[in-house]
């Protein structure tokens, strides 16, 4: 078996798939200069109407054999700790049952 993910004591067991669909993004109170570029550039395609873009990551975490709840717990962790910088970025996630 492949090294197993341990948060606070919790490891996977073989069964169903839980993935979850993570954003982060940037605060609307933080400058986006990425994405300022990024509008820039959708301008020189020749496209008009685009007034802004906020560039972020979009992340995926699939779990073997847990439930939902812990899935959702560990996933929080996972933003709050590692994905995120809670002074700069928000994040959201969706986390859904596959197979």
């Amino acid at each position: 078996m492949k090294s197993a993910l341990v948060i606070h004591g919790w490891t996977p067991k073989r069964g169903a798939m839980i993935r979850s669909r993570i954003h982060v993004t940037l605060r609307p109170s933080i400058l986006d200069p990425q994405g300022k570029a990024v509008a820039h550039a959708i301008g020189t395609l020749g496209i008009d109407g685009v007034s802004a873009v906020r560039m972020g990551k979009y992340i995926e975490v699939t779990f073997e054999g847990t439930d939902g709840a812990a899935a959702r717990a560990a996933t929080e962790e996972i933003c709050r700790k590692l994905l995120a910088n809670p002074v700069m970025e928000d994040y959201r996630f969706d986390v859904e049952e596959e197979g």
